[in-house]
């Protein structure tokens, strides 16, 4: 079928939209239209060229702001998907007070998606939502989509085309999103209402599980309080916590044992359908959900990974993974495995202290001309940064960490700007066109145990053998709870 626009597409798409300038008019608020009319806008809109107009208020064309900050990560190509759409209507006697908030809203959306973008290295490309439905609720879902396909944005108040080359966003202010990776388990963004835990109900969930520190929830005001007491008054539903730094793959390795026990005992006991979310649904949640099918439910950390991205591209960090699953294994399984109480020691966050052997890291940045220079990523994530000092003597900006062995990106920045040093490893150009530098700690023996372990679980070709996994599984039934 070809892709012209007919006058029959044209006054589906007509009469539709006046349907729900008609239920505005009357006063209702209205999210999402029913199945129906979403079914005639999406089988229509795909076949409208980007120059037709749509009997709505307006068009509008925007780009996201370019990244200067990113780490080495796949992004999934879905060229081949369909535009996809997303109808919002505003009453017209919305207040002055409500549109402000929304207003809020949508800054706070677009702040967190670029700190996400040069947090996770998202790079350019066409965000678009997908449609996840709740009976009746439409919700968005992240999608990669090829240059060629656009993504059309309805509402009352404006229409946008999101133009290609545009960044990851995570729009906060659209609702809770998510994708089933598989039929017992979900992974997406934030509950943001007492009302989303009957959403997630409807569709089977026992246990959410939400990796949120308190300043994320503070940050898009989600009273997660509310939340939790009113999942509470269910029997057939727990909301658990887990927390994990956001943008930061260090706090992620030394985490995962302690979450993915605490998510293995939840799944044991509650049975059903699980859902794991963080607050866009696109770094920890992920990892949590990767790692959980690789230790316990027998995947293949790239047939693991391969499932995940196939249902929802989103950002898992495979190194903190891999490095989570290496620390377990050398020092649990092969070291310590004689002494059944060593998981009392892996309590919050001092798996680092238990063995994971440490080495003094200098990184170095030639230059006088400078007033300011910083450096973000090695172990305290993407969302902060240390200051380097100055040594007049050498002419060196210096900064010296100890870090556990593993492997670990960075980033200059210097002067405010975000930037790479030409003369430390460097990792392979992205996509995009963007570097990182990156250190490699390990031990001094490349033939020891440690080494050994450490190559193989770091390789492309990651995975366990039947009885390490069931050595971690054991390792995880054993951990002691948080408190």
């Amino acid at each position: 079928m070809g892709r012209g626009f007919d006058s029959k597409r044209g006054g589906l798409v007509g009469e539709a939209a006046e349907r729900v300038r008609e239920a505005t008019e009357m006063g209702i608020r209205v999210r999402v239209l029913v199945e129906e009319e979403m079914d005639i806008l999406m089988n229509c809109l795909q076949f409208l060229p980007r120059s037709s107009a749509l009997p709505l208020q307006s068009f509008k064309a925007y780009a996201r702001k370019s990244s200067s900050s990113v780490s080495t990560l796949g992004v999934m190509n879905a060229s081949d998907l369909p535009p996809i759409v997303i109808v919002k209507a505003v009453s017209g006697s919305t207040s002055s007070t409500e549109m402000s908030n929304a207003n809020v809203d949508e800054e706070k959306s677009e702040i967190y998606s670029n700190t996400m973008t040069e947090a996770m290295g998202a790079g350019k490309f066409i965000h678009a939502t997908g449609l996840q439905t709740l009976k009746d609720v439409t919700v968005p879902d992240d999608k990669a989509l090829g240059n060629q396909i656009p993504m059309i944005e309805l509402s009352l108040t404006g229409c946008h085309l999101l133009s290609p080359n545009t960044f990851l966003t995570y729009r906060h202010e659209l609702g809770m999103n998510y994708n089933f990776i598989r039929p017992d388990l979900i992974v997406g963004s934030c509950l943001q209402t007492p009302e989303d835990v009957d959403k997630l109900r409807n569709v089977g969930v026992k246990t959410i599980f939400c990796l949120q520190q308190d300043p994320d929830l503070e940050y898009f005001g989600v009273d997660i309080t509310a939340i939790r007491e009113y999942a509470n008054t269910y029997d057939d539903i727990q909301h658990l916590r887990a927390a994990i730094r956001d943008f930061d793959g260090f706090d992620l390795r030394m985490r995962l044992p302690a979450v993915v026990s605490k998510l293995h005992k939840a799944i044991n006991q509650n049975g059903g359908v699980t859902y794991i979310h963080c607050t866009a649904g696109l770094g920890r949640a992920p990892a949590v959900a990767l790692a959980y099918m690789f230790w316990v439910q027998g995947y293949k950390l790239s047939e693991g990974n391969s499932v995940l991205l196939s249902k929802r591209p989103s950002f898992p960090k495979l190194d903190a993974i891999k490095s989570a699953t290496a620390d377990i294994v050398i020092y649990v399984i092969l070291l310590f495995l004689k002494f059944s109480f060593l998981p009392l020691f892996f309590k919050k966050m001092e798996i680092s202290r238990v063995g994971l052997r440490k080495k003094l890291v200098t990184l170095t940045w030639k230059g006088s001309d400078c007033s300011t220079v910083e450096v973000s990523g090695l172990d305290i994530g993407w969302g902060q940064r240390t200051p380097m000092k100055f040594d007049k003597e050498q002419g060196l900006w210096i900064l010296q960490r100890e870090l556990p062995e593993g492997c670990y990106e960075y980033k200059y920045i210097v002067d405010g700007e975000w930037t790479y040093n030409s003369s430390e490893l460097v990792t392979p150009v992205s996509k995009d066109g963007h570097v990182n530098n990156y250190v490699q700690v390990s031990d001094d023996d490349p033939n020891s145990i440690t080494a050994t372990l450490q190559k193989r679980f770091m390789g492309d070709n990651c995975n366990l053998m039947k009885d390490e996994r069931l050595k971690i599984r054991k390792f995880l039934e054993a951990f002691p709870e948080e408190e």
